[in-house]
């Protein structure tokens, strides 16, 4: 892994594949770390002839944090939104994106395959409305326009996002991080439960900072809905969603397809909020389809 300055940050990264190869950069949702792009999805789209680029979102993993903000506050942020209020935040979405963007920038890359998944999609949103000039294409994984009214995940995946550990042993949040992942996961492809604790307990020996994704959550509420930028998006579009995502309903994805001019969408049933082994070679044909040529 490398680390770049940009946007005013420190981003931590890395790729796989051949520069000389199309770019394409991931970005990952709330609090998710780039570790939680299966090592598989990302390797394997790299055989697949894309120079692969995962990184940490600013306030996750290894890049700058911005803890000295203090304590991001969901429910009165909620409120302030209910009652047309202003919601004071370290940064938005927007700022986010342009991270994704400055990253590029101090790789050297003009155009990349923009790819997001969940609180990732809406950053990759953003840089395909707001940089068009850098999307080659826009791929938006189970993710959302924020139109208001759209439907609402299920009580308990929900609830997840603010959940905490039992306690503030590696253990108790390993225990949560499992509970986190079996809520939002995909019924019809079950992670198997050493892979799993595996997994869990990479993330959370790599870095544990509860805190950076609630002022992500924070932005995402400051920010608004993304309704009449994603009618601008001029960026070939693909938008996958599980039929069965327990967070963000699968009609979030159709909305966004809905509203990006000329979008294409793929649905699949069975699979929930995550990236189970078992949809891994099906997703990496599916992007490497839709990608070549683009």
């Amino acid at each position: 892994m490398a680390r770049v300055k940009a946007n005013g940050i420190e981003i931590e990264y890395e790729t796989a594949g051949n520069r000389t190869d199309p770019a394409l950069l991931l970005v990952m949702g709330l609090g998710a770390q780039l570790t939680i792009w299966p090592d598989a999805f990302f390797r394997g789209l790299s055989a697949k002839g894309f120079f692969v680029i995962r990184f940490d979102n600013r306030d996750t993993g290894l890049s700058t944090d911005f803890g000295s903000w203090g304590q991001a506050n969901i429910p009165d942020a909620i409120a302030k939104v209910m009652s047309g209020k202003k919601v004071d935040t370290p940064y938005y979405v927007k700022d986010m994106a342009g991270d994704a963007v400055g990253l590029l920038d101090a790789l050297g890359i003009d155009k990349a395959h923009i790819v997001g998944a969940s609180m990732g999609g809406m950053i990759a949103q953003t840089v395909a409305g707001l940089w068009p000039q850098r999307t080659r294409s826009l791929l938006s994984i189970y993710s959302s326009s924020g139109r208001p009214g759209l439907p609402v995940g299920k009580p308990e995946a929900l609830a997840m996002l603010t959940a905490q550990p039992e306690g503030p042993s590696r253990e108790q949040r390993v225990a949560y991080g499992i509970k986190l992942r079996t809520v939002i996961g995909s019924p019809k492809y079950p992670t198997p439960a050493d892979e799993m604790r595996a997994f869990v307990e990479k993330n959370v020996d790599r870095r544990w900072y509860p805190e950076g994704g609630a002022r992500q959550y924070l932005s995402i509420i400051a920010s608004g809905d993304r309704v009449e930028l994603l009618k601008t998006i001029k960026a070939p579009t693909l938008v996958l969603h599980g039929e069965d995502d327990p967070l963000l309903p699968v009609e979030c994805g159709r909305d966004v397809a809905r509203l990006v001019p000329g979008a294409e969408i793929q649905t699949y049933p069975g699979w929930g909020h995550d990236f189970p082994p078992g949809m891994i070679p099906t997703l990496i044909d599916r992007i490497t389809a839709f990608c070549k040529g683009k």
